[in-house]
């Protein structure tokens, strides 16, 4: 599990538009939003994802990045993308490696039957790329605004 304070561990993934997207891309110029999700176009991921479209000109007047990260591929986050005019990027991470470096990727019981599945989380990491904010099973409701919330707080601490 990622802990606040801790570096945030390296990723390196392909978005939806088959283009690598690393950490190294934001860090010494903006924060990012790292939020994992389960899956493309289902009810809670798609709640989601359109709140943190409805936000994205307020993250980013606070130096702020949304990235979506889920193990669809980058086919499936373009569909996702183009039929609800997202404004998010969204990582593919087939191989579930990112999932496993930032502990989403977990053993959960539900009736009695245990699978794996990502669960919903989130992490905030600030321009120098130390996590400020990691936050496991998230509910999706409201949860755009809440790290909407979580990002000023960080940058009226920095100034």
């Amino acid at each position: 599990m990622i802990n606040k304070n801790d570096p945030a561990p390296f990723f390196r993934s392909r978005n939806q538009n088959n283009e690598l997207v690393s950490l190294n891309d934001y860090v010494g110029d903006k924060n990012v939003v790292l939020y994992f999700y389960p899956k493309d176009d289902t009810p809670g991921c798609t709640i989601e994802a359109n709140d943190f479209t409805a936000l994205a000109n307020d993250f980013n007047a606070l130096d702020t990045v949304v990235v979506g990260v889920s193990k669809d591929t980058c086919g499936s986050h373009q569909d996702f993308i183009n039929k609800y005019g997202l404004n998010v990027e969204l990582l593919a991470d087939t191989s579930g490696d990112l999932c496993d470096s930032y502990g989403v990727w977990q053993e959960v019981e539900k009736e009695g039957v245990k699978k794996w599945k990502i669960v919903r989380s989130t992490f905030l990491i600030n321009k120098d790329g130390i996590v400020e904010e990691a936050l496991y099973g998230v509910n999706h409701e409201g949860h755009a605004q809440e790290m909407l919330e979580r990002v000023k707080g960080l940058t009226a601490a920095a100034e």
